[in-house]
């Protein structure tokens, strides 16, 4: 086991330093045009997941930091829009080359503030970076089209950017959620003011900072430290913002929505999901095993299409069931930059608190914690905000468990019958992100795909994402579209060119000229 606490760093210490390697000051602000700007607001302090202390403060944004970040988008997104595609595709390219750069220091700061393992997170600058590299390469290929009208005009179309966007993200994957949102908005044209979660502000300011280094104008990405409902607030309701973007919960996205709507503007809503992971009995169950568990315990299930429902087919309900929970009593929990750790912390106490109760309402329910269920025991005295892997057998489908969204490492495990009995039992929520089968039958794994409600749906496979692929929900996991082509669209807006050619056009109404 991960266990050994003696290694726990001084995270206050090192969360300093690496702001100071990085941004070139140890405090924390908003990146606003920039600079650093101070909040006026309440004191936030944020609080290392694994030990549960206090390791930086800083004041909440207020309607002053909202309103320079949106003079300084305006006038930044003036500078990039009159520099050519190919010009934009360059510097996205040296902010890709900037991130890798500092893959040392940015995986490091992830793993502390958000409490994911060094495991992932060293991997992950890799991947925002490849995220900005694609969307370089398609600066240039934002064409219109020209429409064969029936008349004598010609008739084209234009994909102009929004202008500032505003975007909030979670706390759950911080640097990916920024650059996710990010690099399509840029490539489009725009400029943003991104309000990262109060919890995990650093890494969203340390990609506003390399943007400016790769040669981005000093305002096109300004992150406003805050919370949602005073800085994220504001920056919805100020008359620059054309588009606001929202990855969250359904009850937030809800909000953001309807804020967003009282001013016209269109959202696009990233929110969260209760899929359902379906083994049928013809699977390779030692894969379907492995797939379960990266499904739900990666990130400590703290991810929006995490597979925290497993359908199992009856005739291997038992069976499966056993070997998942032995495998997963296994699994290292422990510090985030222990080498061995697979799953780190719980990323707050209200989060933790929340995992726990839903649990043990479970139990009380009718459903039995097969294994998991508590802080691991070696664990306790951390004061860091642990969840061992959690198993639940005899669950039902009207639980509340297997109906709302928990966020952490707690797996349903649910029995089926047939076919028809997996795809009922699948589409029995209101959400609709994700989804997977397990099965040897070509047939069967096509007909699911095409029954289960989701935007995103594996066979024999489970988490994988890349930015060239379009990703986003129905219902209550949201509309629009967070990456691939699909993204460049939602951060534009179309124009209609009519130009008449006809030498002598005719004239439709009672002047005549001359």
């Amino acid at each position: 086991m991960a266990n050994d606490m003696k290694h726990a760093p001084n995270s206050a210490a090192e969360i300093a330093r690496l702001l100071t390697e990085l941004l070139g000051r140890p405090e924390v602000a908003s990146q606003v045009g920039g600079e650093a700007m101070a909040g006026d607001g309440e004191l936030l302090e944020l609080t290392d997941p694994a030990t549960g202390r206090v390791m930086a403060e800083f004041r909440d944004a207020g309607a002053d930091v909202v309103n320079a970040a949106a003079d300084a988008a305006q006038e930044a997104q003036r500078i990039w829009a009159a520099k050519t595609a190919s010009e934009r595709g360059r510097i996205m390219f040296e902010i890709a080359r900037q991130i890798r750069a500092h893959t040392e220091p940015l995986s490091r700061l992830e793993a502390i503030s958000a409490g994911r393992p060094i495991r992932d997170t060293g991997g992950e600058p890799a991947r925002m970076a490849e995220m900005f590299e694609y969307y370089a390469g398609w600066c240039d290929k934002i064409t219109g089209d020209v429409i064969p009208v029936p008349s004598s005009h010609l008739n084209y179309t234009r994909h102009e950017p929004i202008g500032v966007v505003a975007q909030i993200t979670p706390w759950n994957a911080p640097l990916f959620t920024c650059c996710w949102q990010v690099a399509p908005a840029i490539a489009a044209g725009n400029a943003v003011m991104l309000k990262p979660s109060e919890l995990t502000p650093l890494s969203s300011l340390v990609v506003a900072a390399l943007c400016e280094r790769a040669g981005a104008p000093k305002g096109l990405v300004n992150v406003i430290a805050g919370r949602g409902a005073t800085a994220g607030q504001k920056m919805i309701e100020h008359p620059a913002t054309g588009l606001v973007v929202f990855v969250g919960s359904a009850q937030g996205g809800a909000a953001v929505a309807a804020a967003a709507a009282r001013r016209m503007i269109p959202s696009i809503l990233e929110l969260g999901g209760k899929s359902a992971n379906i083994v049928f009995e013809d699977a390779d169950l030692d894969r379907a095993i492995v797939g379960a568990q990266a499904a739900i315990f990666a990130a400590c299930g703290q991810s929006c299409v995490a597979g925290s429902r497993l359908l199992v087919q009856r005739s291997i309900h038992d069976q499966l069931l056993e070997k998942l929970a032995e495998a997963s009593a296994r699994i290292p929990v422990g510090l985030p930059l222990d080498a061995e750790t697979q799953i780190g912390p719980v990323n707050n106490a209200r989060q933790w608190d929340k995992i726990n109760d839903m649990v043990h309402q479970a139990q009380a329910a009718g459903a039995r914690i097969v294994t998991g269920g508590a802080c691991p025991e070696h664990l306790r005295d951390s004061g860091g905000y642990f969840y061992a892997p959690t198993i639940l057998g005899g669950v039902s489908q009207d639980m509340v468990i297997a109906q709302e969204e928990v966020f952490g490492p707690v797996l349903s495990v649910i029995p089926f019958e047939d076919e028809e009995e997996a795809v009922a039992l699948a589409n029995a929520t209101p959400f609709g992100l994700a989804g997977a089968v397990w099965t040897r039958d070509v047939g069967r794994a096509h007909r699911m795909a095409d029954r289960v409600k989701a935007g995103t749906f594996w066979i024999n496979s489970y988490k994988t994402i890349n930015v060239m692929s379009p990703f986003g929900g129905f219902g209550q996991s949201g509309y629009g579209r967070s990456s691939g082509r699909e993204a460049l669209a939602a951060y534009t807006t179309t124009k209609s060119v009519w130009v008449e050619t006809a030498a002598e056009p005719v004239i439709a109404f009672g002047y005549a000229p001359g």
